[in-house]
Protein backbone atom coordinates (compact mmCIF):
# COMPACT_ATOMS: atom_id res chain seq x y z
CA UNK A 1 0.00 0.00 0.00
CA UNK A 2 1.47 3.23 -1.03
CA UNK A 3 0.52 6.59 0.92
CA UNK A 4 -1.54 5.84 3.51
CA UNK A 5 -5.35 7.33 2.71
CA UNK A 6 -5.26 9.27 6.07
CA UNK A 7 -1.92 11.12 4.62
CA UNK A 8 -3.60 12.20 1.51
CA UNK A 9 -7.08 13.52 3.07
CA UNK A 10 -4.72 15.57 5.48
CA UNK A 11 -2.51 16.56 2.30
CA UNK A 12 -5.82 17.73 0.53
CA UNK A 13 -5.97 20.53 2.85
CA UNK A 14 -2.41 21.41 3.48
CA UNK A 15 -0.73 20.64 0.30
CA UNK A 16 3.23 19.78 0.59
CA UNK A 17 3.77 21.60 3.74
CA UNK A 18 5.68 19.44 6.28
CA UNK A 19 3.29 16.84 8.43
CA UNK A 20 5.15 14.87 11.65
CA UNK A 21 4.40 11.49 11.66
CA UNK A 22 5.13 8.27 13.51
CA UNK A 23 6.78 5.98 11.33
CA UNK A 24 8.26 2.20 11.88
CA UNK A 25 11.85 0.87 10.29
CA UNK A 26 11.85 -3.00 10.76
CA UNK A 27 15.64 -4.93 10.44
CA UNK A 28 14.30 -8.23 9.76
CA UNK A 29 17.13 -10.77 10.42
CA UNK A 30 17.37 -14.50 9.53
CA UNK A 31 20.56 -15.59 10.71
CA UNK A 32 23.69 -13.72 9.58
CA UNK A 33 21.59 -12.11 7.26
CA UNK A 34 18.77 -8.71 6.86
CA UNK A 35 16.18 -7.79 4.48
CA UNK A 36 16.14 -5.33 2.26
CA UNK A 37 14.03 -3.18 -0.01
CA UNK A 38 14.99 -1.52 -3.18
CA UNK A 39 12.89 1.40 -2.46
CA UNK A 40 11.01 2.10 -6.17
CA UNK A 41 10.82 5.93 -5.60
CA UNK A 42 14.52 6.83 -4.96
CA UNK A 43 16.44 3.18 -5.80
CA UNK A 44 17.78 3.24 -2.66
CA UNK A 45 18.47 -0.21 -0.58
CA UNK A 46 16.69 0.17 2.90
CA UNK A 47 15.17 -1.89 5.53
CA UNK A 48 11.54 -1.77 5.65
CA UNK A 49 10.21 1.40 6.59
CA UNK A 50 6.60 2.62 6.39
CA UNK A 51 4.07 5.02 8.67
CA UNK A 52 1.82 4.08 11.53
CA UNK A 53 -2.08 4.03 10.90
CA UNK A 54 -4.03 5.86 13.82
CA UNK A 55 -4.34 4.28 16.46
CA UNK A 56 -1.98 1.61 15.55
CA UNK A 57 0.41 0.01 17.56
CA UNK A 58 3.61 0.93 16.21
CA UNK A 59 5.27 -2.92 16.44
CA UNK A 60 2.45 -3.75 14.51
CA UNK A 61 2.92 -1.67 11.95
CA UNK A 62 6.27 -3.11 11.35
CA UNK A 63 5.06 -6.63 10.98
CA UNK A 64 2.13 -5.26 8.63
CA UNK A 65 4.60 -3.22 6.51
CA UNK A 66 7.18 -6.32 6.47
CA UNK A 67 4.60 -8.47 4.98
CA UNK A 68 2.83 -6.06 2.63
CA UNK A 69 5.92 -4.61 1.15
CA UNK A 70 8.00 -8.09 1.12
CA UNK A 71 5.54 -10.92 1.33
CA UNK A 72 7.79 -12.29 4.55
CA UNK A 73 6.16 -13.23 7.91
CA UNK A 74 8.07 -11.54 10.70
CA UNK A 75 7.92 -11.18 14.50
CA UNK A 76 9.08 -8.00 16.44
CA UNK A 77 11.77 -8.85 19.17
CA UNK A 78 13.12 -5.48 20.65
CA UNK A 79 12.79 -1.97 20.03
CA UNK A 80 15.72 -0.95 19.35
CA UNK A 81 16.06 2.50 18.80
CA UNK A 82 13.70 5.70 19.00
CA UNK A 83 14.68 8.80 17.37
CA UNK A 84 13.71 11.83 15.31
CA UNK A 85 14.75 11.38 11.30
CA UNK A 86 15.73 14.96 9.59
CA UNK A 87 13.24 16.93 7.64
CA UNK A 88 12.22 15.14 4.08
CA UNK A 89 10.88 16.04 0.79
CA UNK A 90 9.89 12.95 -0.59
CA UNK A 91 9.88 13.00 -4.48
CA UNK A 92 6.25 13.84 -5.01
CA UNK A 93 7.30 17.35 -3.07
CA UNK A 94 5.61 16.25 0.11
CA UNK A 95 7.67 17.60 3.43
CA UNK A 96 7.85 15.06 6.26
CA UNK A 97 9.77 14.78 9.46
CA UNK A 98 9.43 11.47 11.50
CA UNK A 99 9.26 9.60 14.68
CA UNK A 100 10.85 6.45 14.02
CA UNK A 101 10.68 3.33 15.72
CA UNK A 102 13.48 1.33 14.62
CA UNK A 103 12.91 -2.53 15.76
CA UNK A 104 14.56 -5.87 15.63
CA UNK A 105 12.29 -8.27 13.90
CA UNK A 106 13.25 -12.19 13.39
CA UNK A 107 12.03 -14.15 10.41
CA UNK A 108 8.90 -16.74 10.72
CA UNK A 109 8.22 -17.70 7.21
CA UNK A 110 8.67 -16.31 3.05
CA UNK A 111 10.66 -15.65 0.59
CA UNK A 112 11.01 -11.79 0.11
CA UNK A 113 9.47 -10.06 -3.30
CA UNK A 114 8.57 -6.43 -4.02
CA UNK A 115 5.07 -7.05 -3.02
CA UNK A 116 3.86 -3.88 -3.93
CA UNK A 117 4.86 -0.68 -5.85
CA UNK A 118 7.14 0.44 -2.95
CA UNK A 119 9.95 -1.40 -4.47
CA UNK A 120 11.58 -2.79 -7.37
CA UNK A 121 13.60 -5.81 -5.07
CA UNK A 122 13.31 -7.59 -1.99
CA UNK A 123 16.40 -10.21 -0.55
CA UNK A 124 18.60 -11.42 2.17
CA UNK A 125 21.74 -9.73 2.14
CA UNK A 126 24.39 -11.09 3.75
CA UNK A 127 25.45 -8.33 7.41
CA UNK A 128 29.24 -8.77 5.99
CA UNK A 129 28.32 -7.39 2.61
CA UNK A 130 25.60 -5.01 2.50
CA UNK A 131 24.90 -2.81 -0.64
CA UNK A 132 25.71 0.73 -0.93
CA UNK A 133 23.17 2.81 1.10
CA UNK A 134 22.94 5.76 3.13
CA UNK A 135 24.17 6.30 6.40
CA UNK A 136 21.32 6.46 8.69
CA UNK A 137 20.05 3.26 6.70
CA UNK A 138 23.11 1.84 8.02
CA UNK A 139 22.83 3.19 11.74
CA UNK A 140 18.73 1.81 12.18
CA UNK A 141 20.70 -1.67 11.31
CA UNK A 142 24.02 -1.46 13.73
CA UNK A 143 21.09 -0.12 16.43
CA UNK A 144 19.18 -3.45 15.84
CA UNK A 145 22.46 -5.71 15.98
CA UNK A 146 23.83 -4.19 19.12
CA UNK A 147 23.22 -6.79 21.95
CA UNK A 148 21.34 -5.90 24.71
CA UNK A 149 17.84 -5.44 25.96
CA UNK A 150 18.25 -1.41 26.38
CA UNK A 151 16.95 0.90 23.52
CA UNK A 152 18.75 3.49 21.99
CA UNK A 153 17.14 7.18 22.36
CA UNK A 154 18.14 10.37 21.77
CA UNK A 155 18.41 13.23 24.27
CA UNK A 156 19.12 16.87 24.75
CA UNK A 157 22.15 16.78 27.15
CA UNK A 158 21.72 20.92 27.90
Amino acid sequence: MPTPQFIVDLRAHIGHDPLWLIGVTAVVIRGDEVLLVKRADNGVWAPVTGIVDPGEEPADAAVREVAEETGVTAAPERLAWVHTTAPVTHVNGDQAQYLDHVFVMRWVAGNPYPADDESTDARWWELSALPEMPRRMHERIAAALRQGPETRFEWDRR
